[in-house]
């Protein structure tokens, strides 16, 4: 018997003002938690920051008791690659902590992640973090301008590759995903160059992009906890992640402000609101 592929989830417009609805407060929530990472404060600390925005707009966490995750944010410190969970763990000077977390407004998810450098940033750190999250804005510009999903990866696979300096590493054991009446729905979003083209890019389709770029080598492990993905050279890590809409007239960042507009246009991209 043969099987076609999973079945994509593809949005309506107001689905999707809802999705940014959702995203809107994930940024804010994001915000409040990206200025509370400074020395001395716990990774706990941080989940209640944007656990606090959450409640006071009204919106729900996706992560909390997702299969029986404790928190409202995934906290992943150096070389934690994601899934970290917030806790007793104090920051650092140095410390490069990735935080990711997402919003439910009225059913419908947002997800995006953004990488911290706590107190003084080490120059490869910053280079890291910098680098993926100008590799994410290539995937976005790829979904703005390709035909498949897989041209995405692509992108983030040939800005990387073509970085001067010391090659960074592309994970490939975790990768981005569909998003809409789920946070995590097909089709899966890779962030590395393959022969698999993916389904074709077309109006109502909504992706979390999300590039994991290491120091080091790529392999991973998972500790104890059944949570937390380390790089088993003990390297550093790092994630940018946004969702983003496709629409009748373009893209749409749902977890920007601007719709991603101060980092697309640079690129030739010009998000259109939805309508």
């Amino acid at each position: 018997m043969a099987f076609g592929q999973p079945r994509i989830e593809y949005k309506t417009n107001s689905q999707m003002r809802i999705m940014h609805e959702a995203g809107l407060v994930l940024s804010r929530a994001l915000d409040a938690a990206v200025a509370a990472a400074v020395p001395g404060v716990t990774t706990k600390h941080l989940d209640d920051v944007f656990a606090a925005v959450l409640n006071e707009a009204g919106a729900k966490s996706n992560f909390l008791g997702y299969h029986g995750f404790p928190a409202t944010i995934c906290t992943s410190v150096n070389e934690e690659v994601v899934h970290g969970i917030p806790g007793g763990r104090v920051l650092e000077d140095g410390d490069i902590i990735s935080i990711d977390g997402g919003a439910i407004v009225n059913g419908w998810h947002s997800d995006s992640a953004r990488t911290v450098i706590v107190g003084t940033a080490d120059p490869e750190d910053q280079r890291l973090s910098d680098v993926t999250r100008a590799a994410m804005w290539r995937g976005i510009a790829a979904l703005a301008t390709g035909k498949h999903v897989g041209d995405i990866g692509a992108a983030i696979d040939d800005y990387v590759s073509s970085v001067p300096g010391k090659p960074l590493g592309i994970l490939e054991d975790y990768v981005g995903h569909g998003i809409g009446s789920e946070m995590h729905m097909p089709p899966d979003v890779l962030n590395y160059r393959t022969s698999h083209r993916g389904p074709k890019i077309k109006p109502g389709l909504c992706l979390a992009i999300e590039p994991m770029l290491v120091r080091g080598g790529i392999e991973t492990a998972v500790l104890e906890d059944d949570w937390t993905v380390v790089t088993t050279d003990g390297k550093r890590s790092c994630q940018w992640e946004h969702s983003v809409a496709v629409h009748e007239k373009g893209i749409w960042v749902l977890s920007a402000p601007d719709g991603g507009a101060e980092h697309l246009v640079p690129l030739g991209v010009t998000p259109v609101p939805i309508p």
